[in-house]
Order: structure tokens, then C-alpha cells, then sequence
């Protein structure tokens, strides 16, 4: 398979044209693990596929950069001052509202690089970014400040900026970029996407309908530096909310509360409602609390009892705490209607 060497798109960029012809023809694939684990697997020139039950892709434009594919969804990397731009990553073929948890050592060092959770949409056609660690370069810079969410133990700076006739996953197209920021640099965590993808909508940022891949990829830009990266589907203790309840449930129905956005005197909690289409949630609010804001459920409060149906939004909503003090999650119960 042909590999077509495409423009920069700009001093920093993540994944390029090249990958994306490729990565949709293998699109169905997205089930982590194995059934017959593969052998290690060093990669140095521009290809895509699986391994290991993981989809990965790997480019470059010139030089020294290498990235060896290992168990599961582990994958490390290096690269020296010879390369211009290089990308790589493990993750998945296809986009969603996942939450996944990487660890291991990434080595940026005073260079132009980062490690970031990237993706496409289509329908808009969208670039988006989820950035945990970058070395001297900023990548969102110059782009338009929107906002902050706050979750999985940091504060994100969300951004949107946008791309000019430039390479995409269907060409040459015009089109905007999300990003998310982490303010506090990390190279091991959880990241609720869904929280970002979430907060993006309520600062107006739409992402499209038509999700394509989505890694956790490092990238170097005439830099030199190394990575050893484990990704994995599914998350852990939420390290901002040691108080988080386990999720609630009645029959086959179940709620999960993950975090949103935090401001001074509130917080935003996501709820996702599984094993039912028509539902009751109840959230029983602590001590000083009210809700404040509620968006696609139909939602009403009694005192510290706030309910929720659905209102042909789907099983996902969110609402608007006020926390007078008081930033315990509520406790949560899910029974079909």
C-alpha cells in the first residue's frame, strides 16, 4: 500500500493525511487484546494497521525515528535531530466517548514535542486533541481561547483554532481544530473524553457525527527525545473526587457520574445511563447543594432530590451543581420506567 507524503500543516501537527486512507479501511477493528499475542514489532517508515488487537499508525517525513509496537497496547519510541516530523501511537480505529488509562515515561526533554489523545470527526470535519505533556512548544498556541474543564485530576485550557486549505483526512480541506491542554504536564493518568467532548459542546465546539481513529500518540518536531507508552481502554480512581460514589443502579439499569467542568462556586456532573432506554436517575444532593443548570435529560428538583428522564436526547446528560460549600458528589439511583 502506497503512502502518499503530505505537507506540514503547521510548526507542530499530529498525525497527517498520509495515515488516514488507510485507517478507515481497517475502521471496524477496535477490541483491545488478542487472541494470539504478536511478536514485538519495530516500525520506521509510513504505515498503519493492528497489532495486538490495537490500532496504531506511524509516519515521518525524513531521519532517524522508530517506534516498536509490544504487548497489548504498549508501543515505545525514539527519534534524533535528523527528523524533521515524525508521528506515532497505539489506540483505536474508531472514536468515542471511551475512557481510557496510559502510563509509562515520556522523555520531551527542551524540545518541540508532545504526547496527546488524538482524533477525526467527520460531518463537520473535525481535528481534535486531548494534549497531557509537551516539552518547549506549546502546540494550541495561537489558537482562540474558549474556556476550562476541569477533570481527572487537572485543569485543561479548551482552544479552537482553525486550518486553511491543509491537509486532512479527506484531502485538502478548511477546518477547525478542538484542543484540550492539560495546564499540569503528566505522562501517566486517566482521561474521561467524554468530559472534554462534553465541555467543548458547551463552549460551542461541535465535534461531527462521523467519528474516524483516535490514539494516544507522541509526536517530535525537529527534536530528539524517546516515549514508552501502555494505553488501555477503561479508567481508574478519579485522583479530584475521592468521595466518587460507585454507580447506581435498580434492575438492569444503571448510572455512572463522571466529572465536569469546576468553577469557583459549582461543578458539572456527566451522567451516563446504561441496560435501558426508559429511565428514572435520581440524584440525592448533600448538604447546602441545588441544581442549577440541567442539559438533554428533562429534569426537575424537590429539595436535594433532583430526577431525571429522558427527553429523546439519548442516555447521557449532565447537570449544574451549585456546591455552597459543600463539593461531595451526590449519591445516585437508576430504576426503569
Amino acid at each position: 500500500m502506497s503512502v502518499e507524503t503530505p505537507r506540514r500543516r503547521g510548526r507542530v501537527r499530529l498525525l497527517t493525511a498520509a495515515l488516514c486512507t488507510a485507517a478507515m479501511a481497517i475502521a471496524g477493528v477496535s477490541v483491545a487484546g488478542a487472541a494470539h499475542a504478536e511478536a514485538d514489532r519495530t516500525v520506521s517508515s509510513n504505515t498503519t494497521g493492528t497489532h495486538n488487537g490495537y490500532y496504531f499508525s506511524f509516519w515521518k517525513d525524513s531521519g532517524n525515528a522508530s517506534m516498536t509496537l509490544r504487548a497489548d497496547g504498549r508501543y515505545s519510541s525514539s527519534w534524533d535531530r535528523s527528523t524533521n516530523n515524525w508521528v506515532g501511537g497505539k489506540g483505536w480505529a474508531t472514536g468515542t466517548r471511551r475512557t481510557i488509562t496510559y502510563s509509562g515515561t515520556y522523555n520531551p526533554g527542551n524540545n518541540n514535542t508532545y504526547l496527546a489523545l488524538y482524533g477525526w470527526t467527520r460531518s463537520p470535519l473535525i481535528e481534535y486533541y486531548i494534549v497531557e505533556n509537551f516539552g518547549s512548544y506549546n502546540p494550541s498556541s495561537g489558537a482562540t481561547r474558549m474556556g476550562t474543564v476541569t477533570t481527572d485530576g487537572g485543569t485543561y485550557d479548551i482552544l479552537r483554532s482553525q486550518r486553511v486549505n491543509a491537509p486532512s483526512i479527506d484531502g485538502t480541506q478548511t477546518f477547525y481544530q478542538f484542543w484540550s491542554v492539560r495546564q499540569s504536564k503528566r505522562s501517566s493518568g486517566t482521561i474521561t473524553i467524554a468530559n472534554h467532548f462534553d465541555a467543548w459542546a458547551r463552549a460551542g465546539l461541535n465535534l461531527g457525527t462521523n467519528h474516524s481513529y483516535q490514539i494516544m500518540a507522541t509526536e517530535g518536531y525537529q527534536s530528539q527525545g524517546s516515549s514508552d507508552i501502555t494505553v488501555r481502554e477503561g479508567g481508574g480512581t478519579n485522583p479530584t473526587n475521592p468521595t466518587t460514589p460507585p454507580p447506581g443502579g435498580g434492575g438492569n439499569c444503571t448510572a455512572t457520574l463522571s466529572a465536569g467542568q469546576q468553577y469557583g462556586d459549582r461543578f458539572n456532573l456527566n451522567v451516563a445511563v446504561s441496560n435501558a432506554s426508559n429511565w428514572t436517575v435520581t440524584l440525592n444532593l448533600n448538604g447546602g447543594q441545588s441544581l442549577q443548570n440541567s442539559w438533554n435529560a428533562a429534569v426537575s428538583s424537590s429539595g436535594s432530590t433532583v430526577t431525571a428522564r429522558p427527553n429523546g436526547s439519548g442516555n447521557n446528560f449532565g447537570v449544574t451543581i451549585m456546591a455552597n460549600g459543600n463539593w461531595t458528589w451526590p449519591t445516585v439511583t437508576c430504576t426503569t420506567s
